[in-house]
């Protein structure tokens, strides 16, 4: 079985060829890529990162400020979308696809299908979001199949919480956040009685640091009772296992459910097991942000893989920017100890400020000791951002959110390194600069290996810290090392958090070569990254000393693989 690596990116922006696109331009001004722009060329290239799975962000339609009103399409008031584009967790048809990634309006579900078909013909696994938590604050179907209603259509708005409401409400009371909305377009947004906001916000008067282009989604659970009421089954439930079938049917391999922990885990219970009768192989991955939740959210709530952002993200988030030890990694993996294969990892998404930005590390060039840990550390899936491959900044003021060190969700906009990359459908290094094509052939080189070799792709972990604390070769705050082993491939893997070069003293326990297959001797090999010889003693009684540079890692094959 193939390790995960998934490619996360956001059509609209990604191949953009727009060159001078202004902070918060129209469709018409900024432009938008197209899914008739991932050609069988531009998806090869992807998979040639060592990719093996697309998860495209933006994909369902949502509320945008763009008028599509000429094909059917509902106008959304302006005043409660976020950027020009809008957020696509913002749903307002979830059997629709954005028509701005769409070459013909009318035919862009046909569009998608056939982009889809290509996706599948290069030998990628391809992954939508899933938005269960809330929907856009004015939702309406104009694409659901016969039969099916529009959430709210039957709720009575009488009631706070009523089992058969799909909403919440805040009775005699109109939708009135802290800024106007009547400044924007011919027509004020009125909303009475106030429907609850999407981030939990049981209150008509929200902040725009709410999540105000929402509304929440009721799947039995009386937040003001506490009582939840899950027999007869909810509507709510009813409706989105139809939504999951839908796209399943497409030809979706999986989904990335968004703010899991927000739904009722018994519903994740309920649903996942009934798509899986139908999809056996359909994924599901959740984001989540409570290590306390993982258990119960891959146990009861039946999904595959979850979030690691608040362990081993934020670990490694704080070794770069906040002076916390390598060594603190021993306790993520230990956290999740059991669970590490089921679980995510990555540098990079789209809620997360760019690993290159001033907010992070503030240069690319020191991603490989971060990259190779988050990659190596188990067989979980390895999530990449599209245009990290290139050192990605993501300082630029976009529209609605600034410059926030993430390259926007909520607008229209290009990314220089991807145009020059992309080069017109003619691709390749010509256009770059020499550290994005070094970047480029780096995490090439990193992903290529979490599946050509067998310890990465299927082996165990042994870490080998708990006998380096008081090594005096080793220093516990720059330096982590561990081994990745199965049957007939045996890696020691050693990473160089630090600023400078050092000579490193790994010592590796009796117990250590017992459990990894390893015998005592000289081991003469070649590094997996930089092709270098290395020579060094492997013994329970002489440390293995190798000279490992900035801000680099080794990657020591300490026997033949088989791949």
């Amino acid at each position: 079985m193939e390790k995960l690596i998934i490619y996360q990116l956001f059509p609209r922006v990604f191949s953009n060829p727009t060159t001078d696109c202004e902070p918060s331009g129209s469709l018409e001004r900024n432009g938008s890529g197209k899914f008739n722009d991932f050609t069988l060329p531009v998806l090869k290239e992807i998979k040639d990162l060592g990719v093996n799975c697309v998860w495209m962000t933006g994909i369902i339609e949502h509320a945008t400020k763009t008028d599509f009103s000429r094909y059917g399409i509902q106008k959304d008031n302006p005043n409660i979308v976020k950027g020009e584009a809008g957020s696509p967790y913002a749903i307002k048809d979830y059997y629709d696809v954005d028509p701005a990634l769409a070459v013909n309006v009318p035919e862009r579900m046909e569009e998608f299908e056939a982009m889809l078909k290509r996706v599948h013909d290069t030998g990628l696994k391809f992954f939508i979001d899933f938005v269960p938590n809330h929907t856009a604050r004015q939702y309406h179907s104009d694409m659901a199949p016969e039969g099916i209603e529009d959430f709210g259509t039957h709720d009575n708005i009488m009631y706070a919480f009523s089992p058969s409401n799909n909403y919440y409400y805040i009775p005699n009371q109109q939708f009135y956040p802290d800024f106007p909305l009547d400044k924007e377009g011919l027509e004020p947004y009125i909303e009475f009685p106030s429907k609850v906001t999407g981030n939990d916000c049981f209150t008509a008067f929200c902040t725009r640091n709410d999540w105000y282009e929402t509304v929440k989604l009721n799947y039995g659970h009386d937040y003001q009772g506490h009582t939840d009421h899950f027999d007869p089954v909810p509507d709510t439930w009813l409706k989105m296992l139809h939504v999951l079938r839908y796209w399943c049917k497409k030809g979706v391999d999986g989904f990335r459910c968004d703010m899991v922990f927000m739904v009722p885990l018994p519903f994740w219970n309920w649903v996942i097991p009934r798509v899986k009768e139908e999809y056996p192989d359909v994924i599901f991955i959740g984001e989540i942000y409570d290590v306390a939740q993982y258990r119960p959210f891959l146990d009861y709530g039946c999904f595959d893989y979850l979030y690691d952002k608040v362990n081993l993200y934020d670990t490694l988030v704080g070794i770069e920017t906040k002076g916390w030890s390598a060594a603190q990694l021993t306790g993520c993996w230990q956290t999740v100890d059991g669970i590490g294969d089921r679980m995510l990892n990555f540098l990079e998404n789209h809620d997360e400020v760019r690993f290159a930005s001033s907010a992070y590390a503030g240069d690319p060039m020191r991603v490989l000791p971060s990259l190779v840990v988050s990659s190596m550390i188990s067989k979980g899936p390895f999530l990449i951002y599209y245009g990290q491959e290139l050192g990605e900044q993501g300082e630029e003021n976009e529209g609605f959110a600034g410059n926030n060190h993430r390259t926007t969700i909520f607008d229209y906009w290009s990314v220089s390194c991807l145009r020059r990359w992309i080069n017109d459908g003619k691709f390749g290094e010509k256009k770059l600069t020499p550290q994005e094509i070094y970047l480029r052939q780096l995490y090439k080189k990193v992903l290529t290996l979490c599946n050509s070799r067998a310890a990465i792709r299927e082996g165990a972990f042994f870490d080998l810290m708990y006998v380096n604390l008081q090594n005096p070769g080793f220093n516990p705050h720059n330096h982590f090392a561990f081994i990745r082993h199965s049957a007939d491939d045996k890696l020691l893997i050693i990473v160089n958090f630090s600023k400078e070069s050092a000579r490193v003293e790994v010592n590796i326990p009796e117990v250590a070569l017992r459990v990894c297959g390893l015998e005592e001797g000289d081991v003469s090999c070649r590094d997996l990254l930089w092709d270098k010889s290395y020579n060094f003693t492997l013994s329970p009684t002489q440390p293995a000393s190798v000279f490992v540079g900035a801000a680099d890692a080794l990657i020591l094959p300490l026997s033949k693989s088989k791949k």
